[in-house]
């Protein structure tokens, strides 16, 4: 539109909410949806970021140290694609120090790194989570409360934790709610797309009943960890039985594959040809 700060970052958006409510997901699919690919997400744990030395992790090691030729983590990711969404995981985690990094970003949209070579954050969108407030967010849903009041009742704890020039520099900040178990079959059936991709090279189908979507999303719920455990199950379930299948002979490339509910237990089999 031509009307964006040409200075700052293209956004920064400061993400809150439980574990497994989809924070990671939405970044992914920003940069699938921004840059055309999902490899175009740069993911740093701020976990790691905790002491007042990983700074130079970040921008690069001073001269004469070791990592020296390396570049910083951040600063060499978006120095080769510059074109990028930056995860920030669990940013309150991160030292003082590193946020007076994020700063420069978010206020000039560049840094320069250990070798002195400017790197240009101005084609990037800066995403920031945090696990803040989730205890509240849970809580609060059980009570009914509606999304506004959530979102106050989160907001005043992370201005608690973090600075107001840091919050006052985020573009937007985003309030998660908890996953309801009816949201589940939905997230199934996205990460099911992405496993018929993969088989797709073999000429084969994926097909699930409606009964066998609604017992893997009832069994992959959880109320604190959302659609974390899904993934887990989906690999037991079918990944790995599908794989146990293609080793032995017992489904080969052209087949549907039928997962459904036998006697209340999942079961994966092989059909006949997708072209026949």
């Amino acid at each position: 539109s031509g009307i964006k700060d040409p200075n700052r970052p293209i956004g920064s958006f400061l993400f809150l909410g439980p574990t497994g409510v989809g924070k990671t997901e939405l970044a992914r699919a920003l940069a699938h949806t921004l840059f055309d690919n999902e490899a175009n997400m740069v993911r740093i744990d701020m976990s790691e970021y905790m002491e007042k030395h990983t700074v130079a992790r970040l921008i690069g090691a001073p001269p004469g140290y070791v990592g020296y030729e390396e570049g910083g983590q951040l600063t060499e990711a978006v120095r080769r694609r510059p074109f990028s969404v930056i995860l920030f995981d669990e940013i309150e985690k991160a030292h003082h120090d590193v946020f007076n990094v994020l700063l420069q970003v978010l206020d000039d949209g560049r840094l320069t790194d250990s070798q002195g070579r400017t790197v240009d954050f101005k084609n990037t969108v800066l995403i920031m989570t945090s696990n803040l407030g989730s205890q509240d967010i849970l809580e609060a849903q059980q009570r009914n409360m509606d999304y506004e009041a959530i979102r106050a009742l989160v907001l005043k704890e992370i201005q608690q934790h973090f600075r107001p020039e840091f919050l006052n520099r985020v573009d937007e900040i985003v309030v998660f709610h908890p996953l309801k178990r009816e949201e589940l079959a939905q997230i199934v059936e996205i990460q099911l797309e992405r496993l018929r991709v993969r088989l797709a090279d073999r000429r084969m189908s994926l097909e699930l009943s409606p009964a066998a979507v609604a017992d893997l999303a009832a069994r992959g719920y959880d109320q604190v960890y959302g659609a974390r455990p899904l993934k887990r199950l989906l690999q037991q379930e079918i990944e790995t039985p599908l794989s146990r299948l293609i080793i032995q002979g017992k489904a080969v490339d052209g087949q549907r594959i039928v997962g459904d509910l036998v006697d209340g237990k999942f079961v994966l089999t092989a059909r006949e040809n997708v072209e026949a």
